[in-house]
């Protein structure tokens, strides 16, 4: 063994060597050691990890998918077999499939949780409002991952969720139809869509999201973390009040991404990811819902016309992209900043809100020992037990 060491230490320079001469080593090597070394704010916490969190979840689903991708077929009358096949016979299929389903429910709260941590320590403010931009268009391509991989396996829950998310479409004017039967590959939900699900889910929307975060992290590697202080007032960071990079925020990180495996791994064990029936356009089940980071629009789109409420569920999203540009205040502490943040808060419960009434909605439920019976709009009505005929 030492032989082996000794001969890998000499190996060492001469390929460094060989390197050296044909590209510019002591560049990248003073990069890297620069970006390693680089220190941050002294405020910089466990809440400032969910971003890195976020990255790695990425990397899951992608080498999840690509293994998938070996036994999945993307048609109609394979689709639902194959990923039974992965479940039942591939080895380690359903830990796989584990992992990339529960994989993107986290990968969206992180996402969510660092944009949250983002906006309310004013962090988006000049001069990182394209950063901002970037970490929004991440997440609407994160839920777009959710939406088109939603159909894959092909089950009743996934056929009819996607009918009636792509059926919202339609409301949009003079283009509605020409985008939901783009959508769509026709009039209803087909072999073609699937496909094109497929397509944007596997080809098209890595490729996005990888340039997406590649930008998003040079941006913020370059520009740095924000601090409390007011925008045009921050000063250098104190290097003896500082915190390193390396090894202390990656220790950091290290340790909260252990907890994340641990949820993971819990998350596959204890609520497995269940296959459910095969597609039938001919059978509607009852109480058909989107997922959870769908379910507050689903809602919303109740209360009012197709069309009008297609432009409402627009307004949080549009007020999101371009907030830096609005709230135009120095100030970045949260007590210095009572609007945004008390508009903030207001988003946050109504997104809860109308989440938890989408969730009960159209089902009946059982409180105190009393059944109700809660319709479209999430309002409770009281099921009165019937009364015995008199003999």
């Amino acid at each position: 063994h030492g032989e082996i060491r000794m001969n890998l230490q000499q190996l060492a320079p001469k390929i460094r060597g060989w390197l050296g001469q044909r590209l510019p080593v002591d560049v990248a090597e003073q990069f890297i050691d620069e970006q390693t070394h680089k220190p941050l704010p002294e405020a910089t916490g466990f809440w400032h990890t969910f971003g890195s969190l976020s990255l790695f979840l990425f990397i899951n689903q992608v080498v999840t998918g690509i293994l998938l991708m070996v036994y999945y077929r993307p048609t109609t009358s394979t689709a639902f077999e194959s990923i039974r096949f992965i479940m039942t016979k591939a080895h380690f299929g359903w830990f796989i499939r584990g992992l990339h389903a529960w994989g993107a429910t986290l990968m969206i709260l992180c996402v969510l949780i660092h944009m949250i941590r983002t906006f309310f320590m004013g962090a988006f403010k000049k001069p990182r409002e394209l950063t901002w931009v970037l970490g929004v268009a991440i997440f609407g391509c994160t839920v777009t991952f959710g939406f088109t991989g939603y159909l894959l396996p092909w089950n009743q829950l996934s056929y009819w969720a996607t009918t009636v998310g792509t059926e919202i479409t339609g409301a949009i004017p003079f283009v509605g139809p020409y985008l939901r039967t783009l959508l769509r590959g026709g009039e209803g939900i087909t072999g073609e869509t699937l496909a094109r699900f497929y397509v944007l889910h596997v080809v098209i929307l890595p490729w996005a999201l990888t340039a997406l975060i590649a930008i998003h992290l040079f941006l913020m590697r370059v520009q740095g973390l924000a601090t409390m202080e007011k925008v045009g007032e921050e000063k250098p960071i104190d290097q003896h009040k500082a915190v390193p990079f390396f090894p202390h925020h990656v220790l950091k990180e290290g340790v909260i991404l252990c907890l994340l495996l641990g949820t993971l791994v819990t998350l596959i064990v204890v609520w497995p990811v269940e296959l459910g029936e095969k597609a039938d356009a001919l059978v509607t089940p009852e109480g058909i819902k989107p997922e959870w980071y769908f379910l507050s629009t689903y809602q919303l789109l109740k209360y009012f016309p197709k069309t009008i409420g297609l432009f409402v569920s627009l307004i949080p999203q549009t007020l999101l992209l371009i907030w830096p540009f609005l709230d135009r205040t120095p100030e970045r502490h949260p007590r210095k900043r009572p609007v945004s943040v008390t508009l903030g808060i207001l988003a946050l419960v109504l997104a809860i809100v109308f989440g938890i009434v989408g969730y009960l909605s159209e089902r009946t439920i059982t409180w105190r020992g009393q059944r109700y019976e809660i319709d479209v709009l999430g309002r409770p009505h009281r099921i009165e037990a019937a009364v015995p005929k008199a003999h």
